[in-house]
C-alpha cells in the first residue's frame, strides 16, 4: 500500500532520531477530577461518543483494502462516520471475563487499585494536602486509600492529616472521612443503576503517628461520621469456621460496599515506624529533607495501637514482619488477618530466589507494597512485578497518571477496582505464573486519527509515531523491550500519494511489531503516540495500556488518553495477533 511507502521514505529522514536526546516516557500530569482513568469502573464511562470521533479517509480506505469493510460501509466519501463505522468504534477494544470481577472468592485472592499518601495533590515534601484528592481518587477507580494521621496542636481533639516532618499542608482528618463517606453515598445511590449492583468496598490503610488521645478521637470520628458505612465488626455470625480460626476468610462479596480500615499491628519491643523508611539517597535538598524527617521522628513519642482503634481493624492489620515466618508458612505470632506492609526495595530482595513463597504466602494473607523512602517526588513503584507475585495492594501516587498509572488502568479497567488473581497465585495454586510456554505477539499498527496537538504547536511541525513497550512480571530491572514505528509526516507531492496522504494529526503507518516473551496472565502492552522532534526530547501526545489477556484479537480501535488521564478524539486503529513458539 502507499502508507506502507511513506513509511519506508520517513525511515530514511536524515533528520530522525538523534542520539541523547530525552525521552519522558514515564511521566504524567496531574490528575484532576475531569480525569477518566486510574483504576477501576470510572476508568471507561466515556464522554465522548462514537457519534463524535471521526476515522480518517486514509484508514477508511485502508479497512476497505484489509476487507473489513465495504466502500460502501466506510463511506469514502462521505463526511459523517457511517453506520458501519460507528459500530466499530463503538467497540470496546478489551474484553474482561466475568469471572474476574466475580465477588466470591475470598479478599486476599484480589488484586485491589490502590492509592499512596492519597492526601497530597502534588510532590511529598512540599505538595498541598487537599481532601478533594480522595475523591478524585476514588471516582477514577481506587479502592484502597491512605491517611497519614498525626495530632494536632492547635486542636487535640480534631487529628490532622499531613505527611509529617514536612513542608506539605494538612486537613482535618475529620474533613477527609466525611468526603469519603460522600463519595460512599454517591455511589449507593448511583451504583445499582448504573452497573447493576452495589459498590465494591473501599478499604482505608491507616497510617497512624497519634497519641493514645488522639487515636481514640480517630476511631470516634470514624464511627461518628461513617456510622453503618463502617465495617467494624466481622461479618459472619460467632461459631463459624472464621471465628474459630478454621482459615476460612470473608469473601469480597461479604463485605459488601462496606469502608474497611487497615490497622497497624505492632509486636511486642517493636520500634514504631514510618511507610517512608529507606536508606538509599537521591538529590542533596531531598536527602537533606529525609534525613530532617529522619531525626525527628526518631525524637518524637512512640506509640502503640489502643484497643479501641486496633478492633477497627477487623480485616487487615498491617504488620512489618520481624522474621521472615511469613516466607516459610505462616507469620509467627502475628495477628488474625495480617496485612504484610513492605516496601518495594524491602520485597525486591526476596524476589529471585522466593518468589513462589512470596506468592502462596499472598494466596491466602493480603500484602501492601509501598514506594522506596527515595521517591519523595511522587514517582512510583513499577507494579506488575509485584502483581507477579500476589501482591493485592501496590500503593501508587495518585497525583499524576504517570506510567505506573497508566499500567494500573491497563489491569482495573472495566472492573470495579477488584480483579481476582491468576489461578497460580489463588489458594491451592502453584505460587507461579507462567507454564513454561512462549508467545509471539503481532501488533500491526494501520495509524491514528485526531493525534491531540498541544497549543503551542502546529500540525505540520509534528512527526508522530507509535511506540509500545511490553511489561512482563519476570522484568524486575524494568526494562521492558521497546518497539516503534516510524515517524509519519505529510509528503508535499501530493500527487504521488493522493487519498493516502493525511495531514500529520492522521498518521498511516501499515508496521508490524512483534514480541516475544514467556506466556502468562500479567503481561501489558504500553502505547504511546509521540512526536519524533530533532534535536529535542520527544514528546508523548496521546497515552493508552492493555493487559494482553483482556484485548480483542482482529483490528479494533483504540481510544487514546492524554497525559492527565483524560479521554481525547484520538483513536488508534491496530491489530492483536498472537502465535504459540515451539
Amino acid at each position: 500500500m502507499a502508507s506502507a511507502v511513506t513509511s519506508s521514505l520517513a525511515k530514511l529522514n536524515p533528520f530522525g532520531s538523534k542520539g541523547g536526546k530525552e525521552d519522558n516516557d514515564e511521566k504524567g500530569e496531574t490528575i484532576g477530577i475531569e480525569s477518566v482513568a486510574g483504576g477501576g469502573h470510572a476508568a471507561r464511562k466515556s464522554k465522548i461518543t462514537k457519534d463524535q470521533l471521526k476515522v480518517s479517509k486514509a484508514l477508511r480506505s485502508f479497512l476497505v483494502h484489509e476487507g473489513v469493510l465495504s466502500e460502501q460501509d466506510a463511506g469514502l466519501e462521505a463526511d459523517k462516520p457511517t453506520a458501519a463505522i460507528r459500530e466499530l468504534l463503538d467497540q470496546p477494544h478489551i474484553r474482561v471475563p466475568r469471572e474476574l470481577v466475580d465477588r466470591s472468592r475470598p479478599l486476599a485472592e484480589y488484586f485491589i487499585s490502590s492509592s499512596h499518601n492519597t492526601y497530597l495533590t502534588a510532590h511529598q515534601l512540599y505538595g498541598e494536602a487537599d481532601p478533594v484528592a480522595y475523591r478524585i481518587a476514588l471516582s477514577t477507580g481506587s479502592r484502597c486509600v491512605e491517611i497519614d494521621a498525626w495530632d494536632n496542636d492547635d486542636d487535640k481533639h480534631e487529628p490532622k492529616v499531613t505527611h509529617g516532618f514536612t513542608l506539605a499542608s494538612n486537613v482535618p482528618f475529620r474533613r477527609v472521612c466525611e468526603v469519603m463517606r460522600d463519595v460512599v453515598d454517591k455511589e449507593a445511590a448511583e451504583g445499582v443503576a448504573e452497573s447493576g449492583y452495589a459498590a465494591a468496598p473501599i478499604m482505608l490503610s491507616l497510617e497512624n503517628h497519634c497519641s493514645a488521645d488522639g487515636q481514640l478521637r480517630l476511631a470516634q470520628i470514624m464511627r461518628e461520621v461513617w456510622g453503618d458505612r463502617l465495617l467494624s465488626k466481622r461479618v459472619r455470625d460467632r461459631g463459624t469456621g472464621e471465628e474459630r480460626g478454621s482459615g476460612e476468610q470473608v469473601t469480597l462479596a461479604e463485605m459488601g460496599s462496606k469502608l474497611a480500615v487497615i490497622v497497624e499491628y505492632y509486636f511486642p519491643n517493636q520500634d514504631v515506624e514510618s511507610d517512608s523508611e529507606d536508606d538509599e539517597q537521591e538529590g542533596e535538598a531531598e536527602a537533606q529533607a529525609r534525613e530532617k524527617y529522619k531525626k525527628q521522628k526518631k525524637e518524637a513519642p512512640k506509640e502503640g495501637i489502643i484497643p479501641e482503634l486496633a478492633e477497627l481493624g477487623v480485616y487487615a492489620q498491617s504488620v512489618k514482619p520481624r522474621d521472615q515466618s511469613w516466607l516459610e508458612g505462616e507469620l509467627v505470632e502475628g495477628p488474625h488477618d495480617h496485612l504484610i506492609n513492605v516496601s518495594e526495595s524491602g520485597l525486591r530482595s526476596f524476589m529471585q530466589k522466593l518468589s513462589a513463597n512470596i506468592s502462596k504466602h499472598n494466596a491466602k494473607h493480603l500484602m501492601r507494597v509501598y514506594p522506596k523512602g527515595t521517591r519523595i517526588s511522587s514517582q512510583n513503584l513499577h507494579p506488575v512485578p509485584f502483581w507477579g507475585v500476589g501482591a493485592q495492594v501496590c500503593a501508587l501516587n495518585w497525583q499524576t497518571f504517570d506510567a505506573a498509572m497508566q499500567l494500573n488502568e491497563a489491569l482495573f479497567a472495566g472492573t470495579d477496582g477488584y480483579v481476582l488473581k491468576p489461578a497460580g497465585l489463588r489458594s491451592g495454586g502453584s505460587g507461579k505464573l507462567g507454564v513454561g510456554k512462549k508467545k509471539k505477539l503481532h501488533l500491526r499498527v494501520a495509524g491514528a486519527t485526531d493525534v491531540p496537538i498541544p497549543e503551542d504547536r502546529e500540525g505540520k511541525d509534528i512527526k508522530p509515531y507509535v511506540t509500545c513497550t511490553l511489561h512482563h512480571p519476570n522484568d524486575l530491572a524494568n526494562e521492558p523491550p521497546k518497539k516503534k514505528t516510524a515517524g509519519y509526516k505529510q509528503h508535499k507531492l501530493g500527487v504521488i500519494h493522493r487519498g493516502l496522504n493525511p495531514p500529520n494529526k492522521n498518521p498511516v503507518y501499515d508496521e508490524t511489531l512483534e514480541w516475544e516473551y514467556e506466556d502468562n496472565e500479567l503481561t501489558f502492552l504500553r502505547i504511546l503516540i509521540k512526536s519524533d522532534d530533532s534535536f529535542a526530547k520527544n514528546p508523548v501526545f496521546a497515552v493508552a495500556a492493555v493487559r494482553l489477556s483482556y484485548v480483542v484479537q482482529g483490528w479494533t480501535f483504540i481510544r487514546m488518553l492524554d497525559l492527565k488521564g483524560r479521554e481525547t478524539h484520538c483513536t488508534l486503529l491496530v491489530k492483536f495477533d498472537f502465535e504459540d513458539v515451539l
